[in-house]
């Protein structure tokens, strides 16, 4: 074949003509001097149209995932002394605000085939000092809810779920955004849905929580005939445009992930006779599609898949992401004292990993591509 240049774009939604005119709409009511502020009329509008969307009661619009993390830390009241267990496998923000609010991070094992946070590895790590779980639905897979709602309904430690990667994700059927104590969701520019580059949620079917966390993204403000600020809070809050296109991407996030399984499972095809890697698990309807992770099967082709990574984009020009290292190897938690020791799955995984580029823009002659390079690099690494 010759050779291409695939790249790793940083968007991974689609925006249309809807978007734009929604931009502009905002845009000419301010002009006008309409379309009031503080509340914003657009923040309850999108509010409701994604709790539905994630089968939630309720859902609170916030400036990123990480933003809504930090809201649902600060409303569990989390502190120093505590502990939060999470998965090694994620962004660096599921962890970080844990250890943000004064907590103690522990984590837990993975499964090694969903790559999702292991239930039976967290009971594990349960002491007197537990005072939340967060699992992550990794790349758009849900994880094993039930599990980890008996393990809440047990021992009442709240499950906060990291939803980043899972707008639109399903479990056995079913939204997953009304589970466990909340749900945080992230629209940074990379995700399936995106508001201008950053914004997040949190749903619950708790109300008093989700006015809990309304109140922290907003200096703690109760609005009504007189405007109370009843405890600290801070400014976590999206912008009208942002809310605006909000509105029109929850529209149409279900399209953008009907898109991407389609070209993750022409892909799974076309790689599907390759030993050497390891495709990624259950893509199917439930599965939000935000990564297309594969792994390097080092049993069987001990290559690092940061050599493999830099072959495929220097020789073939199929660019790679790594989602992600495990977070005990960024500086910030390695000077804490983190390690992996007790987490050989996650160890093992982290270091295969790598995320190959899918996107609602990737065209079939792309996959077939990107599917021969794949193939190629395994030859050439196993030549020399």
């Amino acid at each position: 074949m010759i050779k291409k240049e695939i790249p790793f774009i940083p968007m991974g939604g689609i925006y249309q003509q809807d978007d734009l005119d929604a931009i502009i709409n905002v845009v000419q009511d301010v002009v006008k001097g309409k379309g009031g502020f503080f509340p914003l009329p657009e923040e309850n509008i999108f509010q409701q149209i994604f709790a539905a969307h994630e089968g939630a009661k309720k859902a609170v619009a916030v400036n990123s995932c990480g933003t809504a993390l930090d809201c649902c830390m600060m409303a569990l009241g989390i502190k120093s002394g505590d502990e939060v267990i999470t998965t090694p496998l994620t962004f660096v923000c599921t962890a970080g605000t844990a250890v943000a609010r004064g907590a103690k991070v522990v984590f837990a094992d993975i499964d090694p085939y969903t790559l999702n946070l292991n239930p039976e590895k967290v009971r594990e790590k349960i002491t007197d000092r537990t005072k939340a779980i967060i699992p992550v639905h990794f790349a758009g897979l849900s994880c094993d809810m039930d599990a980890f709602d008996e393990i809440s309904k047990e021992t009442g430690i709240p499950v906060i779920y990291d939803a980043a990667h899972a707008v639109g994700a399903k479990y056995r059927g079913g939204p997953v955004g009304g589970r466990g104590k909340a749900s945080c969701y992230s629209f940074q520019s990379n995700k399936n849905m995106s508001c201008l580059g950053e914004g997040g949620a949190i749903t619950t079917d708790d109300e008093e929580f989700a006015e809990k966390v309304r109140q922290l993204k907003t200096f703690g403000y109760v609005y009504g005939e007189k405007l109370r600020v009843v405890s600290i809070g801070f400014n976590y809050r999206m912008t009208k445009v942002q809310l605006a296109v909000g509105i029109t991407q929850t529209k149409k996030v279900d399209m953008v992930n009907s898109m991407k399984r389609e070209r993750m499972l022409k892909l799974n095809e076309l790689l599907g006779d390759v030993n050497e890697i390891i495709l990624p698990p259950g893509i199917n309807e439930d599965h939000a599609c935000h990564l297309y992770v594969i792994r390097i099967n080092t049993d069987i082709f001990p290559i690092k898949s940061e050599v493999f990574s830099y072959h495929l984009k220097t020789d073939y020009g199929v660019q790679t992401a790594k989602h992600y290292p495990a977070i005990w190897e960024w500086e910030a938690f390695a000077g804490l004292g983190y390690h992996g020791h007790d987490c050989p799955e996650a160890a093992k995984i982290c270091s295969q990993v790598l995320s190959l580029p899918v996107f609602p823009s990737t065209g079939y002659d792309d996959l077939e591509y990107i599917a021969w390079a794949v193939k190629q690099t395994i030859y050439d690494l196993k030549k020399n």
